[in-house]
């Protein structure tokens, strides 16, 4: 199949945007999902000023690069999030411990991000949403389906203004369920699509590293959301229940071996993959496969290295013709 693989640049932040390009051309990736964090993309600069847009461009023209999509993950979160003091890693230091001032950040830097995927020439914004009600997925104390109403209406309040600049811009949205999202599995994404009518304008950054540790076969959603597939993640999560560990995660950090699961690099987890390019396969999906890379236990840039060659060699085409048309007279 002929769709490109790409690296998301958000685990490389730490290295300027020349860095990363250069290293991830040189592993042979097609492309970069741009973080916008760090020196990799800023999208009020990229929003206002073409030069700035000229300069990364001529970056990823000189390592043979394309971008198809930017990845504004953190100031989603800052959105729709109820405060907490974990926000303020995120955010300007003219904002911390403001939520109103946070929030109000978040949602500029949102309504930059069509504008400047539009002038990077890219279709696509990546990114999360936030969640009033994350905090009380735990139905102890009671959380009444009034609260839970209400907070899907709050996003829809949020995001509405939002999603209006990205259709000016001709922009897709493209959310990653993911725990502490309003959508963080197979019914909350469904609620949070009818609560937006099916505006065309929200779909969905398929990640099945978020869906297999929760009980959640992944390719599902490939099949029930097939025009909502709006780009992939290819990243792999092992269950490792012991009969002490549990799938919450004890407090214990990722890479721990005492956790009951945890983000692995591609190939060394639990995901069917095969299954996913199947269903991608039944639904004509030619966008890219992006490896979002995350291994406590694992050297980085082998970790890029292996999972450029796990994802070259299950990125396997349709059979164009059935199986058995050789058979016929």
């Amino acid at each position: 199949m002929n769709r490109p693989i790409t690296i998301f640049t958000g685990q490389w932040a730490d290295l300027s945007f020349e860095e990363v390009s250069k290293l991830m051309s040189g592993i042979g990736y097609d492309g970069l999902e741009i973080a916008c964090w760090g020196d990799h993309m800023d999208v009020e600069r990229a929003a206002k000023d073409m030069s700035y847009v000229e300069e990364k461009k001529a970056i990823l023209e000189k390592y043979n690069l394309k971008c198809w999509a930017l990845s504004n993950h953190l100031a989603g979160q800052c959105v729709g999030d109820l405060y907490d003091k974990r926000l303020d890693n995120f955010v300007p230091d003219k904002v911390k411990g403001n939520p109103e001032k946070i929030r109000e950040w978040a949602i500029k830097e949102m309504k930059y991000a069509p504008r400047a995927a539009k002038n990077m020439g890219c279709s696509l914004v990546i990114g999360f949403t936030g969640s009033p009600i994350w905090k009380y997925f735990y139905s102890f104390p009671q959380t009444p389906e009034k609260m839970i109403e209400e907070a899907y209406q709050e996003i829809v309040k949020l995001w509405t203004p939002i999603f209006d600049e990205f259709d000016y811009y001709e922009i897709k949205f493209a959310l990653e369920i993911h725990p502490t999202e309003i959508a963080y599995d197979y019914y909350t994404t469904k609620r949070l699509l009818e609560a937006f009518d099916y505006r065309p304008t929200l779909g969905i950054n398929f990640d099945p590293s978020h869906l297999i540790w929760q009980g959640v076969t992944p390719h599902i959603l490939i099949r029930d959301f097939p025009e909502r597939i709006y780009h992939v993640h290819m990243k792999d999560a092992a269950v490792t229940l012991d009969g002490k560990s549990g799938i919450l995660g004890s407090h214990l950090a990722f890479g721990d071996l005492r956790r009951g699961w945890n983000f692995r690099s591609l190939g060394h987890g639990n995901v069917n993959f095969e299954e996913i390019i199947r269903e991608l396969n039944a639904n004509n999906y030619t966008g890219p496969l992006s490896v979002e890379w995350e291994d406590s236990a694992m050297d980085r840039v082998h970790g890029a290295k292996e999972s450029l060659e796990f994802v070259r060699k299950i990125n396997f085409n349709s059979n164009i013709a059935a199986f058995d048309d050789a058979m016929k007279n």
